[in-house]
């Protein structure tokens, strides 16, 4: 399918990565046969050291202006986005993870939402592998429950990966969604880089600030990718098997909550965070184990306690710090702390 490129917005497409190998590049490859008429290609790329093979690939791309392939000596995924963005030409900027699946038709599917004003986001479907395991891969929702709106418990209601139907959504996942260029440029609409690791929640985060331009979300289960969830790279800096990650992955949910969300919404999603992640009830179905539950607790209050450090420090530093560093380029404005619930 071919489409006309004086109707085509121009769109970025994004790529941050940590420590991926064969899978980026195949990625990327995937990508490059887009069958889309105006778009490019940045790679925000937070591997210290490539196999030489990688490295020549990337090189070779780059030098034939396949890609924009950009070298940092940190590791943020929301740092990595503000890169990416200001470095961007697109009037619509799409970012999708460094180990996808596209067909050619994928662009297409995010750009014709964007002739509807009030649209100023589009989600993608994903395919994610171990989802689509764990249900048989018999489910498919047609409309989500009033829950997937409500933004206390909304993460645990908002699927992605099985709904079928076009709708309003109150979020996208990171893997696969895509942006008006003006809620960064003229809103002043960032990616809060104080969310860590993998930087979970940091898109949901995004989104709920989102709300304040106006615009909505258009889930779209056509402009939809495969999400091979591959265990090792990724990214984010911390392996998500380590200690540090379980502290991390709390941190960023109470982090969330506590810069978007009145008070009984706060109440509503640490009661669930804790049910479905400390205790294991569904839908997380995590070991029962005593020792098991009081270590995921420990874990639990360590997040909270780290969240209130986060934002004490927050009154003197904006947290921004890898926007800081991009010497050369006009900088993020200081994250908004409130949202309207």
């Amino acid at each position: 399918m071919s489409y006309s490129a004086m109707n085509s917005p121009a769109i970025s497409v994004i790529i941050p990565t940590y420590n991926r190998e064969e899978t980026l590049i195949e990625t990327i490859d995937d990508v490059l046969q887009l069958d889309y008429p105006n778009f490019e290609v940045l790679v925000v790329d937070q591997t210290q050291n490539h196999k030489p093979e990688t490295d020549q690939c990337l090189q070779q791309l780059a030098d034939t202006e396949k890609i924009q392939w950009f070298r940092l000596n940190w590791a943020s995924l929301p740092g990595a986005r503000n890169y990416g963005i200001r470095r961007s030409q697109g009037e619509i900027i799409v970012f999708i993870d460094d180990d996808v699946q596209l067909e050619t038709d994928y662009l297409h599917h995010h750009a014709r939402h964007y002739q509807r004003p009030e649209v100023g986001a589009v989600a993608g479907r994903v395919f994610d592998r171990m989802k689509l395991a764990d249900s048989g891969g018999t489910l498919t929702i047609e409309d989500l429950p009033p829950q997937a709106m409500d933004p206390g418990i909304a993460w645990y209601y908002i699927d992605l990966v099985h709904t079928v139907k076009p709708q309003w959504v109150i979020s996208a996942r990171g893997c696969n969604m895509s942006y008006r260029r003006e809620i960064f440029t003229q809103h002043g609409i960032w990616f809060d880089e104080r969310f860590r690791g993998s930087a979970v929640r940091e898109e949901s985060d995004f989104a709920l600030r989102f709300r304040q331009t106006g615009m909505k979300i258009w889930y779209d289960p056509d402009a939809s990718l495969v999400h091979l969830g591959e265990e090792t790279g990724g990214c984010h800096d911390i392996s998500t098997r380590s200690l540090q990650y379980q502290i991390t992955f709390y941190h960023n949910h109470f982090l969330m909550a506590q810069k978007n969300l009145t008070l009984g919404q706060q109440l509503r999603l640490y009661g669930k965070l804790f049910d479905c992640h400390v205790l294991g009830n569904p839908p997380c179905n995590k070991s029962g184990s005593p020792l098991k539950i009081v270590t995921r607790g420990i874990f639990y209050s360590i997040g909270f306690l780290d969240t209130l450090k986060t934002r004490l420090k927050s009154n003197w530093d904006d947290g921004q710090v890898y926007s800081h560093k991009d010497e050369g380029v006009v900088t993020t404005s200081k994250p908004t702390e409130e949202a309207t619930a």
